[in-house]
């Protein structure tokens, strides 16, 4: 049986320890996974490049880590506790599954932002089935994603928070004050959300503990189109799925998309997008992408649909990744107007805005929010590469910042000397801050593959010359080529 290409990159990630399903040996628990050793490295090293040129680059930026678990007043306030729902069924055999999902896998008609009647409208005219056992579904109802529990003894009401943005909306005030912020400034988070999702699948893609980078842009709501960042981005060009493209599209029952090519500068001009914050946003997306190993064709934003997107929205662009199995949002962009802190005003009877000449101002917020998880996955996929006749074996074209070793070196032969010299050298990267691993074991041949197959750039042999002359050779993982240098030169080399 031909494995998908999922399978495939799921397969060696198992296998290299990128990652694996959480408490497997007792069977896992669906929609959970851990990273491994290779795999953390990988992550750290995007979260760490995600930092550094949205949060340490920016002098108006600053980062908070917030608490994973916050009290039911905060979830009431933000609407999660009624409206953070998925449309479910459930067959006689008590399967559960989100219909929505369904009905666009297996109709490939858009099904998101209609009420449950519609769906159940849909799955009776197709007669569409459980997907796991056949049994006819029943009735549509919603179905609450948020994980719930009491704390300590007075049996407080909590709930493990669903996206990281609540945390900075709390601590808006105290972040202002703290570091004596002006608009436009953005508070930025990394960290842990959790959903309660019905039906989670594709690896990490759709899970029910991921990772988020957030920042919430908070904008005096007079300055949308004064945007620090316009100059340096104007002319990135952005890839847009319109509403009337998609429109279009669903009068056919396609969810085919055109899509038009327009610069920031343009998408303002055209009034694609809601202002040039928005649009200054998305064009350092792409720029970031650029070097993440995803070809910009690849790349996407939809302009979501009326019946998605929430009343207060002044606009919701969700970047997307075109996978084997479809497009996929990696990064959800909402412009969130001041619906946030105005909620929270009204819910802890606090007074979030801010003095401004005289004037009380409750700041707009523009939100980019990046899945971790999905997208290490699309970087994986798009970086995977299959086995061909001139190398035998799978292997990650991983971009070399992204890589979980710079090099790994490797003595040709088990003799004393050999090991020894590869040794030292290895000792004299690590000291000046090279990541690299040593491989002893096995033909020169499979040690190149296994290096290869968690996507390492760079492979340095020791052998029988470096004796006599006090060079190795350094094989490129892309071309395989492989080229001789001083053995004193390998660490200036190997530096990124």
């Amino acid at each position: 049986m031909v494995k998908s290409l999922l399978e495939e990159v799921m397969t060696v990630s198992l296998r290299r320890g990128i990652l694996y399903p959480s408490a497997e040996i007792y069977g896992g628990l669906a929609g959970f996974y851990d990273f491994g050793p290779i795999g953390t490295r990988i992550r750290n090293h995007l979260v760490n490049l995600w930092r550094t040129r949205f949060v340490e680059n920016r002098d108006f930026v600053y980062e908070v880590s917030g608490n994973t678990l916050l009290p039911s007043p905060v979830f009431k306030a933000s609407g999660h506790l009624n409206h953070f729902t998925d449309p479910s069924a459930e067959c006689s055999k008590g399967h559960v599954t989100r219909v929505d999902t369904l009905i666009e896998e297996r109709l490939k008609i858009p099904a998101e932002g209609k009420t449950d009647k519609e769906l159940e409208a849909i799955i009776q005219e197709h007669k569409l089935r459980c997907p796991v056992c056949g049994d006819p579904l029943k009735e549509v109802k919603s179905f609450g994603l948020m994980f719930g529990t009491n704390v300590g003894g007075e049996r407080r009401q909590a709930f493990l928070r669903p996206e990281t943005a609540q945390n900075i909306f709390l601590g808006f005030k105290r972040v202002q004050t703290a570091m004596r912020a002006k608009l436009p400034f953005g508070v930025a988070q990394i960290g842990r959300s959790y959903r309660n999702e019905i039906s989670p699948r594709q690896g990490i893609v759709r899970v029910r503990e991921f990772g988020q980078m957030e920042i919430e842009y908070f904008i005096n709501p007079d300055q949308l189109n004064d945007c620090p960042l316009f100059e340096d981005l104007a002319q990135v060009s952005l890839n847009f799925v319109t509403r009337e493209a998609q429109e279009k599209a669903m009068k056919k029952s396609s969810t085919d998309y055109a899509s038009i090519q327009l610069t920031v500068h343009e998408a303002i001009k055209k009034k694609v997008v809601p202002n040039q914050w928005m649009a200054c946003i998305l064009g350092d997306e792409v720029e970031f992408f650029k070097h993440l190993g995803i070809p910009e064709k690849a790349i996407r934003f939809r302009h979501m649909r009326p019946e998605e997107t929430p009343h207060y929205s002044g606009g919701n662009f969700d970047l997307e990744i075109h996978l084997s199995f479809g497009w996929k949002e990696v990064i959800g962009n909402a412009y969130r107007r001041d619906h946030d802190l105005q909620s929270h005003m009204k819910g802890s009877q606090k007074d979030l805005s801010l003095d401004i000449e005289g004037k009380k101002v409750v700041p707009h917020v523009i939100e980019p929010s990046f899945g971790i998880d999905r997208l290490i996955y699309a970087i994986l996929e798009h970086t995977y590469r299959p086995k061909d006749d001139t190398r035998g074996w799978t292997w990650f074209q991983i971009p070399n910042t992204l890589a979980p070793y710079h090099a790994v070196i490797l003595p040709l032969l088990n003799r004393p000397e050999l090991e020894e010299k590869a040794s030292t050298l290895f000792s004299v990267c690590k000291q000046q801050g090279l990541a690299v691993i040593y491989d002893a074991s096995g033909r020169i041949g499979r040690r190149y593959a296994r290096a290869d197959e968690i996507g390492i750039p760079k492979a340095v042999t020791i052998d029988p010359q470096s004796l006599e002359d006090e060079t190795a050779t350094i094989r490129d993982r892309d071309t395989g080529n492989q080229t001789r240098h001083l053995i004193s030169q390998i660490p200036i080399i190997l530096k990124p």
